[in-house]
């Protein structure tokens, strides 16, 4: 079947405090409004969930809900807020993160945390409504030019996509080197979801020290509790304790580990939280878009995420940091980033399968 879509072009006049349908789709809808914030936000909705994007503030993905819970990380913010500032609005189930840098900047740093893109303010927001071989679908995309004068032109392009009767949803970005010259890149696909006590991680990756590894730098804005550093170095030498989500573990105010994914024979890695009941959170990346798999662990009174993996171009050390271990991406002038992900929510029916060829892949390598 070709692909068929019509694309209405958005405008913040669209926008108001009363949600207002705006797209119908067969068992598909869109719908408008802004929080009290101001922040515009764009619902999309099938059988099985929804997710509500900001069209204009980093195409974020503020929430997730699907098969009637909600995977999106619990945080101090009920709403986004109108702000450039990262720990300020920091709550969205996914955040574009790069692309002149990425990470946590160290003291000689000058780049922001994560980078420009997390809530970068879009010129361009647009909806698809199509259909293709997987069914109708909604999509929402948009365009940010990012140019700095003697330093970089870019554009960056995210696109979401919910199909009907899908409780997992496609994400890509597509950045432009709008200049002659080569460009640094570095991007992060910063996924936030839920944990659940007692929730179990399955992932293509072999769980040894060698290929998961633990964090040892400490961030300046992380306080770290009495036991925190001796947590580490246990963890660093036994790595598999992670894989059980105990709620006696010390994931205050956050363990970081870089994971040598495995890709099946399609390209993709795979990894998942298994609830109790079988149903599991779901996310896969392609390695050889995306070489490096961070997994980002924070169990606090108010904060309590867990990153599964943030598929990378670099680990979260900061520019300088990457830079010196070779990590920063070069794109020659006019050249194109591109990276696709595919996440959400799975049934128990759908979860076993997935962890049966999670594990054989494992084995094979």
């Amino acid at each position: 079947m070709e692909t068929s879509q019509t694309t209405i072009r958005l405008a913040p006049s669209f926008f108001s405090e009363r949600e207002k349908t705006l797209l119908e789709h067969g068992p598909l809808s869109a719908s408008v409004w802004r929080f009290e914030s101001g922040v515009c936000a764009l619902r999309l909705r099938n059988e099985l969930g929804q997710l509500v994007l900001l069209p204009y503030q980093g195409q974020q993905i503020w929430s997730a809900e699907f098969l009637g819970r909600n995977l999106t990380m619990r945080s101090m913010f009920t709403e986004p807020r109108p702000t450039r500032q990262y720990l300020e609005t920091y709550g969205g189930f996914f955040l574009h993160c790069g692309a002149t840098a990425m990470g946590v900047p160290s003291k000689d740093d000058t780049h922001p945390l994560h980078g420009e893109l997390p809530n970068a303010p879009y010129q361009e927001a647009y909806l698809i409504a199509g259909a293709d071989d997987r069914g109708p679908y909604l999509a929402l995309g948009g365009r940010y030019q990012h140019t700095v004068a003697f330093s970089c032109n870019y554009v960056a392009a995210p696109l979401v996509t919910l199909y009907a009767g899908s409780s997992l949803f496609q994400v890509s970005m597509t950045i432009t080197n709008l200049k002659r010259t080569e460009m640094e890149l570095m991007y992060m696909a910063h996924a936030n979801f839920r944990p659940v006590d007692n929730g179990r991680l399955v992932y293509s990756a072999r769980c040894t020290p060698e290929h998961v590894r633990v964090r040892r730098s400490i961030p300046s804005h992380v306080r770290p509790r009495p036991g925190y550093i001796e947590f580490l170095d246990r963890l660093e030498r036994e790595p598999e304790l992670h894989n059980v989500l105990a709620p006696d573990l010390l994931f205050d105010p956050e363990v970081v580990f870089t994971i040598d994914f495995l890709a099946d024979e399609e390209g993709w890695a795979h990894a998942m939280q298994v609830h109790p009941d079988g149903s599991a959170d779901y996310i896969r990346h392609r390695p050889a878009e995306l070489d490096k798999g961070v997994r980002w662990i924070c169990r606090t009174p108010d904060q309590d995420a867990l990153g599964l993996v943030l598929p990378a171009t670099a680990e979260p050390e900061g520019y300088l940091a990457e830079k010196a271990k070779g990590n920063v991406k070069v794109l020659p002038g006019g050249g194109v980033f591109h990276c696709e992900l595919e996440m959400g929510a799975l049934t128990s029916e759908a979860a076993a399968p997935m962890e049966t060829a999670i594990s054989a892949l494992v084995a094979r390598r």
